[in-house]
């Protein structure tokens, strides 16, 4: 019997450079906090980028035990981006969706 795989969720945004920090406490206090607080959630971690033309690709990725847990954060459609009140202030582009892929520990630990 083989177990499901923990699922990697995967979104990508883009900022202004000069908005790094207050980006990152500003999903510290939204997404990344709503991640780690749902059940099933394994963590969560905010990754940039720099452009060369002022920007910043953000990228957020967080672990689940199972694309059910993920549900329990993102609602029926996980395949659809969470997106907050406050989002339109620093995300001058962003995806509507999100990548999720299986990641199979049990073949990580063999190798």
């Amino acid at each position: 019997m083989t177990a499901e795989s923990t699922v990697l969720r995967s979104w990508t945004g883009w900022i202004r450079t000069v908005d790094r920090e207050p980006y990152r406490d500003y999903l510290e206090g939204t997404g990344l906090r709503e991640y780690r607080e749902t059940p099933g959630n394994l963590g969560a971690v905010l990754l940039y980028r720099d452009d060369e033309d002022e920007r910043t690709e953000v990228r957020t990725l967080s672990l689940w035990r199972s694309r059910n847990d993920i549900v329990a954060f993102a609602g029926a459609d996980i395949a659809a981006a969470v997106f907050y009140p406050e989002d339109g202030r620093y995300l001058i582009d962003r995806d509507t969706t999100v990548e999720h892929f299986d990641v199979p520990w049990v073949e990580l630990a063999e190798r």
